[in-house]
């Protein structure tokens, strides 16, 4: 008899299915852990915007902070042994996945840990950086969104030229330390020639000497390429640009947002919305390695009327009738 019962016993283990497993082991009052790791400044309005959107469609999706999850942010302000830092005491906590904003990040991430899921958004290159083995199939424990493709370089440079049509020099702000820094010069060096522009590359780590050496020629123009470096240094490359009267574009409307002149990339917020998706996902049980990098899905294009005016420059109709966003 008492053989019989183990026996009945085993069978009712054997046949639980898959789903009933997930279940019990996926308890709907489960307090997961969801860390967001920053590269740069966590107070930007743009930054709080995303995340505010995050964590809507987090509750849209059934998950709550406080309730079913902790969402723990870490700000990397800039500074990368800061974000090594973080990168490797978050990789120690094992939360149920990383949230990462920003390619400064990825990097350390992945050297911290090759089993917690991250999740990035707003990451230029992530084949190229190695982050993953590809778009449709990233292999690893990091998946995600895109800043950009590398061609959206060219049309900084295209974008600038248009509302700054003397424009003969540029210099170019970019991190040489990363695989993204070396792609985004590359291709508005290739341009530059077409446009009759001379370009003059300015690393992030020397912004202020390197703006006011570029300056002191006159008539020139300023591109701020993608980096976690450019977003903590946001307030101090606005405030050159507008002291040595630079036209300038950037990457994203943050920047025109504190006064700077024009920007065009990618919805930061959308990216941030979606990546909630990716969140929900894998807490349910899929893997990063399964789910595809995505292109951003929506490109914003923001034009300062009252920093065009500062500068002397008249913004054609044209760009102004494409704006998703005009500041009078």
């Amino acid at each position: 008899m008492r053989r019989r019962k183990f026996i009945a016993l085993l069978g009712g283990i054997a046949v639980a299915t898959p789903w009933q497993r997930t279940a019990r082991a996926q308890q709907p009052n489960e307090m997961r852990h969801i860390a967001v790791l920053a590269s740069g400044n966590a107070d930007v309005q743009v930054f709080k915007a995303g995340l505010a959107a995050f964590h809507e469609r987090l509750r849209q999706l059934g998950w709550k902070d406080g309730q079913n999850v902790r969402i723990d942010l870490r700000p990397g302000k800039g500074d990368f042994d800061n974000i090594r830092k973080l990168a490797s005491e978050l990789a120690g906590l094992a939360p149920a996945v990383i949230v990462t904003v920003g390619g400064s990040a990825v990097g350390p991430l992945l050297q911290a840990t090759r089993t917690v899921p991250i999740v990035f958004v707003f990451v230029p290159d992530p084949f190229g950086s190695g982050f993953v083995s590809s778009l449709s199939r990233p292999g690893g424990n990091a998946t995600g969104f895109m800043a950009f493709e590398y061609s959206l370089s060219a049309k900084w440079f295209e974008l600038l030229k248009q509302i700054a049509p003397g424009m003969r020099r540029t210099a170019v702000l970019w991190d040489p330390g990363i695989a993204a820094g070396i792609g985004q010069l590359a291709v508005i060096q290739s341009v530059a020639p077409s446009l009759g522009v001379e370009v003059s590359p300015v690393n992030f780590r020397d912004v202020e000497q390197g703006i006011v050496a570029f300056a002191r020629s006159g008539g020139g123009g300023l591109i701020v390429t993608v980096s976690g470096l450019a977003v903590a240094q946001r307030d101090l490359i606005v405030a050159l640009a507008a002291q040595h009267k630079l036209a300038a574009v950037y990457s994203f409307r943050d920047f025109v947002d504190a006064g700077g002149l024009i920007s065009y990339g990618a919805d930061l917020v959308d990216q941030f919305r979606l990546a909630a998706g990716y969140v929900d996902r894998i807490l349910k049980g899929e893997k990063p390695a399964d789910l595809p990098v995505q292109a951003p899905t929506r490109y914003e294009l923001v034009i300062n009327l009252r920093t065009a005016k500062g500068l002397g420059l008249e913004v054609p109709s044209s760009l102004l009738a494409r704006a998703d966003k005009v500041i009078e």
